[in-house]
């Protein structure tokens, strides 16, 4: 009986964890759309640099990140750096709310993160094309994720 009572008081302590990371995550995609948003009023992407308008778009998106990242103006720079950090944390979130067993709020948590590295393909996409909806639907995939995380902070 005892150890049952520790199981569950661990499964406990493990799901009360995973609260402030989502919350952290719904934060952390919140900053980085505000950085999209000085990106696409303040910065204007060259129309040439290293991965526009690929044949492959894996390569060109690649290429294109790591201009943007090295040689891109500052705000751009740290709204990709940023991008790439963003998308390894959600998926830590996605993978711990996964080993907590716990059905839905996994299931938010990991639409919420292919949501957001949906974003970061379309932001690849614009680097790479300069097309407007690229940028549009990198912030409505951001916005939809701040919602799944918003419906796991309420499902508690």
């Amino acid at each position: 009986m005892s150890r049952d009572l520790a199981r569950r008081s661990s499964q406990t302590v493990r799901r009360a964890r995973l609260r402030p990371l989502v919350f952290g995550a719904l934060l952390l995609v919140l900053v980085q759309a505000a950085l999209g948003m000085v990106v696409n009023l303040e910065v204007t992407i060259p129309l040439r640099h290293p991965g526009a308008k690929p044949s492959n778009y894996f390569a060109g998106s690649f290429h294109s990140v790591v201009w943007s990242i090295a040689h891109g103006p500052v705000a751009l720079a740290i709204h990709a750096a940023f991008g790439l950090v963003l998308v390894l944390t959600v998926i830590g979130v996605a993978i711990y709310a996964l080993r907590l067993r716990e059905g839905v709020l996994a299931a938010w948590s990991t639409l919420a993160a292919l949501l957001v590295i949906g974003a970061g393909f379309n932001g690849a996409s614009f680097l790479d094309y300069n097309k407007n909806a690229s940028s549009l639907i990198m912030a409505l995939l951001a916005f939809a994720a701040v919602g799944c995380y918003s419906v796991v902070m309420f499902l508690w």
